[in-house]
């Protein structure tokens, strides 16, 4: 299809009908879509998504630069990789994932039985996607969508519309609108998607509107994932390697500007560790992104806060946290015009700050130094429980403290994000840090209705519990409760 023939058609749905009609026809024709599709179906699916992406990998790369001015190499691991990966997985696993699970017996009164677990769609879904991973995070969960067999309507951030553009045509070129649809807009079109009783809505976004989602999913009784965030902290205890705990928080946290649901928070560090690592993170960021404020400017290296309002929510934080009494450590530059924040590393925190109150999502690092794990652990359960707790050490100890004491939705030892990368391991939060898993085959999960089924014999044991109760009866009763 070209540019004018796509437009055109655009065009025409806007002229044609409003807002709610729009919807309202799109999500009856997905309904009334209802026949089951099998692997083949599915998998075509699949592979027609896979050539799309593959063959628009440019467009891709052209449409996250406008919005966000990403790295190259970002939006080639962050974004197109990551759902390529999805896909092969999907593929390379269908089969076996669409199988039906047999199920042992609990008990011996089920000898006759057979019992197995079977997985269907679970209807019409609504994905409801960010603008810090605009790819990634629509297209991911769209994936396992398919794999399971939904119909699909999606509703991609109006913040960076040049991606949400991209897949509008995707999906256009893609798939028939009984299958994939898409709604491009404000939160006035997620309002009026959130008036449709969806079979499952899957949102990934700020843990506030997470409970606007849930509410609204509560009026039908739709199931739902949440993927949220929160302050992830990252400890550093006396053991740790301090080189290679900055080179992989320098990386975890300069992605997309630290605009990232995962990113390293803020810095809770042993006091025998705390100098060091200032130093060492001050000049690593220097090697990497230049020694000057306007050489970071100008490096291709970091991407933008995505718009004004977020520039100034980040803004009041940093200033906020100096008036404070906070120090800047290193870093400290902005720049309004361009929508640039230096990576900024900031010292004498006193955990009543501002920004030790909410998410950053930002470049800005808080430090806060300890004396022992239990410090550690109390600052962590004073907060509502994290999407990721990162820790470097060589403790297997210490380690163990952390895991046992705290909770989260995913924990990383010498390394910062990783989890996310590994599609065999669910993905997901905690309370306020998100609800539900995805990736791979938990993602297919996920978009699954696990249906619970049995076949009985002529022959069933449970059968001579029936009543009436005569002291045979009873008797049966009374020995199948005591050993079987």
């Amino acid at each position: 299809m070209n540019d004018f023939n796509y437009l055109q058609r655009i065009v025409v749905y806007t002229l044609i009908m409003n807002l709610t009609d729009y919807i309202s026809n799109t999500f009856s024709k997905q309904c009334k879509n209802n026949s089951l599709i099998g692997i083949n179906k599915r998998m075509n699916y699949l592979v027609r998504l896979e050539h799309w992406i593959k063959d628009n990998e440019k467009r891709i790369k052209v449409a996250h630069f406008k919005d966000l001015r990403k790295p190259e190499s970002e939006i080639e691991l962050g974004e197109i990789w990551y759902v390529l990966s999805e896909i092969r997985i999907a593929k390379k696993n269908l089969k076996k994932w669409m199988r039906p699970k047999r199920i042992g017996k609990s008990t011996l009164a089920l000898a006759t039985a057979q019992s197995w677990l079977h997985n269907e769609p679970r209807g019409v879904v609504l994905i409801i996607s960010p603008w810090n991973f605009p790819f990634n995070l629509t297209i991911g969960p769209l994936v396992s969508a398919l794999a399971a067999g939904n119909r699909v309507i999606i509703k991609p951030s109006e913040l960076t519309p040049n991606v949400s553009s991209l897949m509008a045509r995707m999906v256009d070129e893609v798939f028939e609108p009984e299958r994939v649809s898409i709604f491009q807009g404000d939160q006035e079109v997620a309002k009026e998607l959130l008036n449709y009783p969806f079979d499952h809505i899957f949102f990934t976004g700020s843990p506030s509107i997470g409970k606007i989602i849930m509410q609204a999913a509560s009026k039908h009784l739709s199931s739902l994932t949440l993927e949220l965030g929160g302050k992830s902290p990252t400890i550093i205890d006396d053991t740790a390697k301090i080189k290679m705990a900055v080179n992989k928080i320098t990386w975890g946290k300069c992605i997309n500007l630290g605009q990232s649901c995962i990113s390293p928070d803020y810095i809770l560090i042993h006091e025998s560790k705390k100098n060091e690592f200032i130093n060492e993170f001050s000049n690593n960021l220097d090697r990497v992104y230049g020694r000057s404020f306007a050489q970071k400017t100008q490096s291709l290296d970091l991407a933008r806060v995505v718009n004004l309002r977020h520039f100034e929510r980040l803004d009041d934080l940093l200033c906020t946290a100096i008036e404070d009494g906070a120090s800047i450590a290193h870093g400290g530059g902005k720049d309004k015009k361009n929508l640039f924040i230096e990576p900024t590393l900031l010292d004498s925190i006193k955990l009543d700050m501002k920004i030790m109150q909410e998410e950053i999502f930002g470049p800005l690092l808080p430090i806060v130094s300890y004396k022992n794990l239990d410090e550690c652990i109390e600052i962590i359960n004073q907060r509502t429980k994290p999407l990721a707790i990162y820790m470097f050490s060589q403790s297997k100890r210490n380690i163990n403290t952390i895991i046992d004491n705290t909770s989260s939705g995913g924990m990383v030892v010498n390394e910062v994000k990783s989890h996310f990368l590994n599609l065999d391991l669910p993905f997901g939060g905690v309370n306020e840090s998100g609800i539900g898993r995805s990736h791979g085959y938990h993602g297919f999960i996920t978009f699954s209705n696990q249906r619970s089924m049995q076949k009985n014999g002529q022959f069933s044991m449970v059968g001579l519990t029936f009543p009436p109760y005569t002291e045979w009866t009873k008797k049966i009763i009374r020995l199948v409760s005591r050993y079987f």
